[in-house]
């Protein structure tokens, strides 16, 4: 009688023994952690048509934008919770202490009035942007075919989060310094009405239904964020340091660092996707499609920030090059 020949245990991390090394502590707590994707037929493993499997199968399984390994994909700054942990903490006790040092020197009370109606319009209603930009974020974490492409937006997603409560905590500020302006009261009429605001309302609305996780990647990533930052962010922050807000400035250069920590890993997303054979064309085809509207939103935006003229011009021209920078 043949005997059966134990299986042999596997390694500690067998998923990762191909690359003939000990795996770093990034490989460790961030590849193949979706267990949705063990079976693409049934993602979670269950009756294969109820409605989350069925949404799964078609906005994640079925996007037109494919590779042979999405596990593949690597953070390059390879950014693991602990290290998120560290290193915002820092950037966070960086803007804390702006906001309290300039506060305690009375930083408002030497603004000009005319600029505080400017930011009652063009600031305050800002954290509806962002959390929408958050909650996106969130979608690509939740659809994304690999754990370590989640990882990278479920980062991007905290960070928006800390710069919608950064915005909202600088609203108040400005309510106690200039009652009467509508600080904490206006933002969400002026959201969605006030002209200076529809370009990107439009924008940001249509982009959180594009529910292919790539197409839903690539028009926050490429389009929405970089338009958002480049045009609302650094604009406004040249404008404020024009009209002597210094605190304003300073914090648009502190979100500012985490943007480009966000452009890093879609960059790196989008050379692996252009590996493979006609992803290109896809790719193209979502820039062409949203582009349009995110150059409508900076112009109309734009042209309301008359102490920061080159905005336009220079947002667009930041977001043509970062799609000939990843080779679309």
């Amino acid at each position: 009688m043949n005997q059966i020949e134990p299986l042999k245990p596997l390694k500690t991390w067998s998923h990762l023994a191909t690359r003939r090394r000990k795996p770093s502590e990034y490989e460790i707590v961030s590849t193949n952690l979706h267990y949705s994707t063990d079976n693409p037929d049934a993602p979670f493993e269950l009756d294969p048509n109820f409605p989350i499997a069925r949404w799964f199968r078609q906005y994640r399984n079925a996007s037109p934008l494919r590779h042979d390994d999405w596990n593949a994909f690597r953070d390059p700054d390879e950014v693991v919770y602990r290290t998120y942990n560290m290193q915002q903490d820092g950037q966070e006790a960086y803007v804390f202490g702006l906001l309290d040092q300039l506060s305690e020197r009375g930083h408002d009370q030497m603004l000009d009035a005319g600029w505080a109606r400017q930011l009652a319009r063009l600031y305050a209603p800002a954290r509806y942007p962002i959390h929408a930009i958050q909650m996106q974020s969130a979608y690509v974490s939740q659809m994304a075919p690999a754990s370590t492409i989640s990882n990278c937006a479920t980062y991007q997603a905290a960070d928006s989060l800390r710069w919608l409560t950064h915005t909202a905590y600088r609203t108040r500020e400005l309510a106690n310094s200039f009652p009467g302006l509508g600080f904490g009261e206006n933002e969400r009429t002026l959201w969605e009405d006030d002209i200076v605001w529809q370009g990107f309302r439009e924008l940001v609305e249509k982009s959180l239904v594009a529910w292919d996780w790539a197409e839903s990647f690539t028009c926050l990533n490429l389009i929405v964020k970089p338009a958002f930052e480049e045009c609302v962010i650094r604009g406004l922050g040249d404008a404020a340091r024009h009209n002597g807000d210094t605190l304003l400035g300073l914090l648009a250069d502190a979100q500012l660092r985490d943007a480009e920590r966000h452009r890093r890993w879609a960059r790196s997303l989008v050379k692996m996707a252009l590996e493979q054979p006609g992803n290109v064309d896809v790719l193209r085809g979502w820039i062409d499609k949203w582009m349009p509207l995110a150059i409508a939103a900076i112009e109309a935006y734009a042209a309301q920030l008359a102490d920061a003229p080159d905005t336009a011009e220079r947002a667009i021209a930041t977001l043509t090059e970062l799609h000939r920078g990843t080779g679309c």
